[in-house]
């Protein structure tokens, strides 16, 4: 940059240089989207028509169908998600004796001319690599990087970086433009969404995206210092570079909250990528969306790993065995089965290590013998008897006797008749509803509700299990909780599904779905044969996907459609933002669903809020990778000023004293300061902060502004009181509450997120309500981008010592 701007001696000459060049660019530009258009168009004619009519039988045509409309849709989606910023790059290398060096151009996805040839880098490609890693003190083959920056289809403005002046053509060097593009983004507003790096990707961060694909990446940074843009800039990376294993597995993204989830919802599809499951720890469990917290000391609970141990002894607790046996009365008999014979079948159904309810099979399968062999052997004393009494009064003919000693060797019921036995048995109501209280049949729900409903339950589980549980108590409609869902998770597993009924419909069905997968297979053969150019129908659809369309006319569902709705889902990758509020239950839920282990964990262990959480990634991490799982640290902070920065590391040091914050990479902006004054007088205060923030004049803080944030984060005490200061101001972690220039949250509901302006209110209170206050305290001070305002009504903490005060009549 100092060599540029040394070289601008003749500022009319350099405009129309600028002018030029942006001409130049401006028409590469226009080509690129020419060409996107086209692309575009020709996917949506593949999608509205399918392929031309041809030869083949009708399944060949529904196979040929089926590839080339998902084929047409991925395509399409990925087109229509980079209409906005669609070039964003250039670099040019070194030119040497035989002439100038190659010029790429770097995008969001790559592009080719109508002769293949390309003119569009897709930024993950080894091609473009050199735009993210090049520096001054190492810019390998690079004499130049450029940032092409866009409204719509514009060019507005161009920012150089020159590495070797004499690199570059003469036209080249007297072009060169612009001021440094990442400090350029920095400045703009916020507009209540993440917008993605991927033109402005730093070294340390381009070493997290293109880390491999293997083991388990920890990435662990402090506020601001790009960790979970750089996280899904990782998705879409891996997605590209790996696609032929991660396209059919999947790559899931657990966020903290939904406003978390749609902070980051349009990052990855303006990366080219479309088909990642998004979710929470509360909606890792298909059909449950919890969003309810529980009190700490309940969370700390939920969260231990004992709890595992706790739900399995809740499970076996179902498996009862009556005390005096089984006592039913049916068809004017009394059925029994001693407390010894149901023991002995309970410990046998136990031993065949299966799920409690195909365990259930067993139990019952064996439970109904013993009865129907108990009504057997009733049935017989019953007819012997008459010729008991016969033998009193004169005795039995030969012949009698004779057939009543052969009977004596042979069993009361044969296989048949014990089969039709059991069978009637449990046609019986009063058989099946005592069989059903000894063993149930249960759904995780099931259990869980009933087991928090019943202190005996809770008292003789906890105590088998080593874990007080009587907290847990509540009342059976209570809403499920954030915590309960890894619990229902671990039920789910303990629990399983007696499928028996649908394998046999499935086995019923298999002799003639094996003929087409057969035949599917090589109709996929055909089909990719002389297509060498497109994605093989193989890649798209396996032989049984295709011979279940071939039975099903209902609308594909994608990859992560299929992967959250299906507990059992084994995804190819799983990124864990804010990775350290999770809990040990929670971890237990995710590692279920990366069998690989395949994992990307992003967070801060200095901000750890959840009493539940993380004290360490070692902690967490090492019970499923014992010593295989790498830590790389972003120490750059990219959004809060330097000035704001040194008073959060004042009470980093405090809360966290063998944590390093992150350096600001920014010294500019207003100093924070602290304001004594009540919460009632808010109102002030926050117009002529979004004022500053937004170069608004707002009539009321809830007007709409295109950029520009403001976050009041108030401790639970002040809460009340700040809702009732600002009736118009969006509340709590909402998705619609991003929309709002004026959003009310606690410090838990701010994090991951950032605000052009921050105002925290009661920070003593912050810091005394919690066990986790300091890291709380520290979340909240971190969420500004530009300017931060303490708000006290009583003594400000020691730990903020270091903000200037500044008096009431001037806020």
């Amino acid at each position: 940059m100092g060599l540029r701007q040394a070289d601008a001696v003749n500022p009319e000459r350099e405009e129309k240089a600028r002018a030029a060049a942006m001409r130049v660019e401006q028409e590469y530009v226009s080509r690129l989207y020419t060409r996107l258009d086209v692309e575009r168009a020709s996917a949506e004619a593949a999608l509205r028509e399918g392929p031309a009519a041809g030869g083949g039988s009708a399944f060949q045509a529904r196979l040929e169908s089926a590839v080339a409309t998902d084929e047409a849709a991925r395509r399409l989606a990925r087109l229509s998600g980079v209409e906005h910023g669609l070039c964003f790059g250039r670099i040019d290398h070194r030119a040497d004796a035989d002439g100038p060096g190659d010029t790429f151009y770097i995008g969001r996805i790559g592009l080719r001319d109508a002769d293949h040839e390309p003119i569009l880098i897709d930024w993950r490609a080894a091609a473009a690599r050199p735009f993210y890693t090049a520096t001054p003190g190492a810019p390998g083959t690079l004499a130049r990087r450029r940032h092409l920056h866009l409204r719509g289809r514009e060019v507005v403005r161009l920012d150089d970086e020159v590495f070797d002046l004499e690199g570059l053509g003469e036209s080249d060097r007297a072009g060169i433009v612009g001021e440094a593009a990442l400090l350029a983004t920095l400045r703009r507003g916020r507009t209540g969404r993440m917008s993605d790096v991927v033109a402005t990707i730093q070294e340390e961060q381009d070493q997290v995206i293109r880390s491999g694909l293997h083991g388990v990446l920890v990435v662990q940074g402090g506020p601001g210092t790009g960790k979970t843009v750089a996280a899904l800039h990782r998705a879409a990376y891996l997605l590209y570079t790996h696609r032929d294993v991660l396209e059919r597995r999947g790559v899931l993204v657990v966020g903290p909250n939904a406003t978390f989830l749609r902070y980051i919802e349009q990052v990855l599809p303006g990366l080219g990528e479309t088909d990642v499951a998004l979710a929470t720890v509360g909606e890792l469990y298909p059909g449950i969306k919890a969003k309810a917290t529980e009190a700490p000391a309940v969370a700390v609970i939920k969260g231990d790993l004992r709890m595992a141990d706790v739900v399995e002894a809740a499970v076996r607790d179902r498996q009862r065995v009556p005390a005096g046996g089984l006592h039913i009365e049916t068809d004017g008999l009394t059925l029994v089965v001693d407390a010894e014979k149901c023991a002995q079948i309970r410990d046998r159904a136990r031993t065949l290590r299966l799920p409690h309810n195909v365990q259930r099979r067993r139990f019952v399968h064996d439970m109904l013998e013993a009865l129907a062999i108990n009504r057997a052997e009733q049935y017989d004393r019953i007819m012997d008897e008459p010729l008991e009494e016969m033998a009193k009064n004169g005795g039995l003919p030969a012949w009698l006797q004779e057939l009543i000693d052969e009977a004596e060797d042979e069993p009361l019921l044969d296989e048949t008749d014990l089969r039709l036995a059991k069978e009637a048995l449990w046609q019986d109501p009063a058989v099946r509803s005592a069989l059903n209280a000894l063993w149930p049949e249960l759904t995780p729900e099931q259990l869980l509700t009933g087991f928090f409903a019943d202190p005996g339950a809770l008292t003789r589980v906890g105590t088998q299990a080593g874990l007080d549980c009587t907290p847990l108590q509540r009342p059976p409609n209570a809403p499920w909780t954030i915590s309960d869902v890894p619990l229902l998770d671990e039920a789910a597993e303990l629990l399983g599904k007696d499928d028996s009924a649908e394998k046999a419909r499935r086995r019923a069905a298999e002799a003639a779905r094996a003929k087409e997968e057969l035949y599917a297979r090589e109709v996929i053969q055909t089909a990719d044969t002389g297509h060498p150019e497109r994605l093989s129908a193989a890649d798209l659809l396996t032989a049984a996907e295709l011979a279940e369309r071939h039975h099903d006319d209902g609308p594909p569902l994608t990859t992560a459609q299929r992967a959250l709705a299906d507990r059992e889902w084994a995804y190819g990758h799983v990124i864990v933002d804010e990775a350290q509020e999770l809990s040990e239950m929670a971890w237990r839920t995710v590692m279920r669903r990366v069998p690989t282990r395949s994992l990307t964990v992003v967070g801060d262990i200095a901000q750890t809020g959840s009493a539940a959480g993380a004290a360490s990634w070692a902690q967490m991490l090492d019970r499923y990778v014992p010593g295989r799982w790498r830590e790389q640290r972003l120490m750059v902070n990219y959004r809060t000023p330097a000035a704001i920065m040194r008073v959060a590391a004042d009470v980093l040091q405090a809360v966290a004293p063998g944590e390093t914050p992150p350096e600001s990479v920014r010294d500019e902006g207003t100093p924070p300061v602290a304001i004594a004054m009540p919460v009632a007088e808010l109102p002030a205060l926050v117009r002529s902060e979004l004022e500053l923030v937004t170069g608004g004049t707002p009539d009321d803080i809830g007007g709409a502004f295109k950029e520009g944030r403001l976050a009041v984060i108030t401790s639970a005490a002040r809460h009340p009181a700040v809702l009732e200061a600002l009736p118009d101001a969006a509340v709590g972690a909402t998705p619609e509450a991003l929309d709002s220039p004026v959003v009310v949250l606690t410090a838990e509901e701010a994090k991951g997120l950032e605000f052009d302006s921050v105002i925290v209110v009661d920070p003593s209170g912050i810091l005394t309500e919690s066990p986790k206050g300091g890291q709380d305290l520290y979340v909240a001070l971190t969420r500004a981008t530009r300017r931060l305002t303490a708000v006290h009504d009583d003594d400000l903490p020691p730990l903020l010592s270091g903000m200037a005060g500044r008096p009431r009549d001037e806020s």
